[in-house]
Formats: C-alpha cells, sequence, structure tokens
C-alpha cells in the first residue's frame, strides 16, 4: 500500500509537468477530432468542453503551485470565451464553426462550475440557464430558437446570432445529429450538480434515476455514449451532497466493478479505467479493486508524463465525430490518482 502511494504521487507530478507542458499559452488544452474512439487519425479542433474538464479534474489538486499556475490560465481561457448572458459555446471564438454552432446548457454550467470554484468573475447566469427548461421542467441542450416566450432579453439575442447566418444555421439542423429540442442525461446532471438541488432542478432527479434503473446509461445522451462517461457525470452528484441521488450510488459502483478485468482495469482501458476510479471513489467505495486499477493506470502512463488519447464525448449516436486528446485523458487519470492518493493519506491519518 505505502509502495503503491508513492508510485501514485510520483505518476501525479509527472501528469501535471505533461499539461503544464501541453498547456496552450492561451489556457486552452488541445482537442482533437476524428472518426473512431482510438483517434489514430484526427486533427486538431479548438474547443471549450476539454479546458472545462481538465480544469475540473485538477481542482483536486490545486494546491500545489504549478497547478495553480494552470488553472489561472485556465480561468482567463474560460473568461474570454464567454458569451453574452454568461454562456458558453462548443466550438471557441476563432473556430470557423462558432458563428454557427448555438451556444449550449453543458459548456454553460461546466465552465460555470470551474470558474466559481476558483473565484473567478463570470456574468450571473442562473437565470438564463433555467429559462432553457421544457414544459416538463428538465433542460434543453440548446440555446435556440422554439416557439416559447421567454422574458429574457439575452436568450432572444443569442438565439438571433443564427440571423447572421441563416444558411449555414439552418444546414447546422440538418446535417448533425443535433436537434433543438435536444434533452440530454449528462447535460441535465451537470446541470444539478452546477446548481444544486432546489426547487429548479428537483425534476431532474427522477429522470437520471430512472435512466440508471432501466439500465439506458448508455443511450440516454447523444454526445455521452460511453456508459463510463454517464456514471462519472451523474457520481459527481452525490459526492457533492446530493442526497436525493443516493439511489444510484450502488448501482452504478455495482456496474463499474463488474466490469473488471484481469489486469486490474476496468472497462476496455485507460479512460474507462480512471473514470471507473473516480466513480468508485465518489461513490464511497473502497476496496481492493481500486488499488489494482490504480497500479494499472500508473503501468499505462507514457514517458511524456501523459496517458493516450481516447473518445470522451461524441457528436451524435452514429459516432462519427469522436472527441478527446492526451491532455484531456490525463486530466482524468490525475483526478483518479488525485483522489486515490488523498483518501490513502485520510485513512493513514485515522490510523
Amino acid at each position: 500500500m505505502q509502495e503503491l502511494q508513492i508510485l501514485t504521487e510520483k505518476a501525479i507530478l509527472r501528469g501535471i509537468d505533461f499539461l503544464e507542458d501541453h498547456q496552450f499559452p492561451n489556457g486552452e488544452f488541445c482537442c482533437y477530432i476524428g472518426d473512431e474512439e482510438e483517434m489514430k487519425m484526427c486533427i486538431t479542433q479548438s474547443n471549450i468542453f476539454p479546458t472545462s474538464l481538465i480544469a475540473y479534474s485538477l481542482l483536486q489538486l490545486r494546491q500545489l503551485p504549478i497547478v495553480h499556475e494552470i488553472l489561472e490560465k485556465a480561468a482567463a481561457f474560460l473568461q474570454y470565451q464567454t458569451m453574452r448572458g454568461g454562456v458558453w459555446n462548443n466550438f471557441t471564438i476563432l473556430n470557423p464553426l462558432f458563428p454557427i454552432c448555438p451556444p449550449d446548457v453543458d459548456n454553460t454550467v461546466c465552465a460555470s462550475y470551474v470558474l466559481r470554484a476558483l473565484n473567478k468573475s463570470y456574468p450571473p447566469n442562473e437565470e438564463l440557464i433555467l429559462a432553457n427548461r421544457s414544459k416538463s421542467g428538465l433542460l434543453y441542450t440548446w440555446y435556440t430558437f422554439r416557439p416559447i416566450f421567454v422574458p429574457i432579453k439575452d436568450f432572444w439575442m443569442l438565439t438571433l446570432r443564427a440571423l447572421k447566418h441563416p444558411i449555414a444555421s439552418l444546414l447546422f439542423w440538418k446535417k448533425t445529429e443535433a436537434s433543438r429540442y435536444d434533452i440530454d442525461g449528462v447535460v441535465n446532471a451537470n446541470v444539478l450538480f452546477h446548481l444544486g438541488y432546489k426547487e429548479e432542478t428537483a425534476v431532474i432527479v427522477p429522470y437520471l434515476l430512472n435512466i440508471i434503473a432501466t439500465e439506458k446509461e448508455g443511450d440516454c445522451d447523444l454526445w455521452y455514449r460511453n456508459p463510463f462517461t454517464v456514471y462519472y457525470f451523474f457520481s459527481r452528484t452525490y459526492r457533492a451532497g446530493i442526497k436525493e441521488m443516493e439511489p444510484a450510488r450502488s448501482t452504478i459502483n455495482d456496474r463499474v466493478l463488474k466490469s473488471a478485468n484481469e489486469d486490474g482495469s476496468f472497462g476496455t482501458g485507460v479512460l474507462d479505467t480512471a473514470l471507473g476510479i473516480i466513480v468508485l471513489l465518489n461513490g464511497g467505495f473502497n476496496a481492493p479493486e481500486i488499488g489494482r486499477a490504480v497500479d494499472f493506470l500508473i503501468s499505462k502512463q507514457k514517458k511524456s508524463g501523459g496517458w493516450p488519447r481516447w473518445a470522451v464525448y461524441y457528436g451524435g449516436p452514429k459516432k462519427r465525430l469522436c472527441y478527446g486528446s492526451e491532455e484531456l485523458t490525463t486530466g482524468f487519470c490525475l483526478e483518479a490518482l488525485a483522489l486515490y492518493s488523498n483518501s490513502n493519506q485520510k485513512k493513514n491519518e485515522h490510523i
């Protein structure tokens, strides 16, 4: 146990060095887009989401000066990418797709959470987030035209962006797997995580619990098609103290554990293993399976200090577009190792 703890701490430092070396001068982290999950053939794509996810993962290590510097640069990047009313797009401002793609709730709540955790300013946006609710109370994914009245000027100004490029905006809905009425499981889980449990978000809980109860985690969201990724985002809610999500905890833990392989990994490789470790620790599980999974992760770390890229999210159910990077995988691996290291330290304090 002590030897694994030492190896874990060394792996964390090497991983941090990798991210510091690979962070762009503007604070952004690289994202690739490919057509298969291993992403052997891919091109760069300037996206906001990877930076939000990596920054969140690094919050576990922000006491380290080097991580503090990484987070400061990431926060500045996110602040610069803020749109009217405190919302975010999937694409960065300089990306040619930025004028065409509407802003979305998922990028908005994930970027907002990171900035709030770092005590950084951004326009108050809770009203605008909740304004994008459907009649059922669940959140639509996109800020776009629908035949409903929303008495918020910023909401309409955001949707009117489409009139600047009417043909391209129409083609966006025709050529992508998105629709104006998308309601996605992970997107709603992230809203619940960011805003907390309250009257306006209460309806999200039974929706998420039903996804787990009916084993629909692989098909509850257009953009997240890997159950491990869904488990990861769902587990953040009960780790944050939203007790109403507790009924999903043991079921999710069991499903991760059932995916364990002889080499100690979970699922299909490094990314699933990192996510599985995080999910189990978020769920309060502590058993030898986690130590074996940590050992597997450390064995797969590259000489560079990073871990192999793998698709984290997709352009739709057909998986024609896969998004990921070594930096994104490394962020999840560091979150997993940091949670494991912290849990060991707490155990030792009570011995």
